[in-house]
């Protein structure tokens, strides 16, 4: 199982982890939001995480 730790106090909603992760990130106003926390796999999330400017996302496995 992996864990998703993400800052929404640092998010400056650029929808890059939407953009390439749609499966668990959506924009919800100017932030992000994270769908699930702790997903059975990684997935696309570490993706989302490579892809955030101000590094806000970080994927535990």
């Amino acid at each position: 199982m992996a864990k998703i730790e993400f800052n929404k106090e640092a998010c400056i909603g650029c929808g890059a982890c939407a953009a390439v992760c749609p499966d668990n990130w959506e924009m919800e106003g100017d932030k992000a939001k994270c769908k699930n926390l702790n997903p059975e796999e990684a997935g696309c999330n570490q993706e989302a995480a490579d892809s955030c400017p101000v590094e806000c996302i970080k994927v535990i496995s």
